[in-house]
């Protein structure tokens, strides 16, 4: 369980965004009251690992905060020898993470389960890491966050780190070519986190924390830079509102 988000409630100034520990408190009530489809991408991301998973291959969960997504492909990963590689930059996010996967663990030796996938947490900046021997790479939620001019390169390299017949997960906040669509999916999800118990002032001020922090592009602005990194099958398979998950096929 986690606490109730209402960090935007009652601050007086609002600093930029940051995956700090008084985030990693309220995270998952945050995301799932912020997100709309999380829950059903998350799950979904286990069934992709099930289906795409290669033998003695890593499976990488890039700014994997508290493991939502490493659990999803822990508990669906049926193929031998496999290893998960889950990583992210902010020291909070990897204390608490590494809290969720030791309990995690207990929970699948009290059920009787079968030896589960090995899990490797790792604090560091995604852009520094090599990826090798991967079957799947997620990136739910992450890339937006990176410095646009840098994501190119970080592309090009999962793509290298990627088996054949190896996929992408990609999930990201989008953006709308035509203003009117564009605007009109930013109203549909304030709607949707109104909806959600948040009020005006809390949208408006986290909108304010990560304007220049969270940087969304267009579909077609991520299709252009899969392909041209060298995947072979691109395309939406979900998608409400202004975000989207993508799968990208080597």
């Amino acid at each position: 369980m986690s606490d109730r988000d209402t960090l935007f409630a009652h601050t007086e100034s609002v600093a930029g965004f940051r995956f700090d520990a008084e985030v990693v408190k309220v995270f998952p009530d945050m995301i799932q009251r912020s997100v709309p489809g999380y829950e059903t991408i998350i799950a979904m991301t286990g069934t992709l690992a099930e289906r795409y998973g290669q033998a003695s291959s890593n499976f990488y969960d890039l700014g994997c905060s508290l493991g939502a997504s490493t659990i999803a492909m822990r508990r669906s990963i049926t193929t031998a020898g496999c290893h998960i590689i889950a990583v992210d930059n902010s020291p909070a996010m990897i204390e608490r993470c590494r809290e969720v996967i030791t309990a995690d663990s207990q929970t699948l030796r009290e059920t009787g389960a079968q030896t589960p996938t090995t899990v490797e947490l790792i604090r560091a900046d995604i852009l520094d890491l090599e990826i090798e021997n991967a079957a799947m790479v997620v990136m739910n939620f992450t890339l937006q966050f990176i410095v646009p001019a840098q994501r190119k390169t970080l592309i090009e390299r999962i793509y290298r780190g990627l088996k054949p017949g190896g996929i992408l997960i990609l999930s990201e906040k989008i953006a709308f070519t035509d203003a009117h669509l564009n605007q009109l999916m930013i109203e549909l999800h304030h709607a949707f986190k109104r909806a959600n118990h948040y009020s005006e002032l809390e949208i408006s001020r986290k909108r304010s924390a990560l304007e220049n922090v969270l940087i969304p592009e267009t579909l077609e602005c991520h299709r252009q830079r899969l392909q041209a990194a060298g995947f072979s099958s691109i395309d939406v398979w979900f998608q409400c509102f202004n975000f989207a998950s993508l799968l990208a096929i080597k």
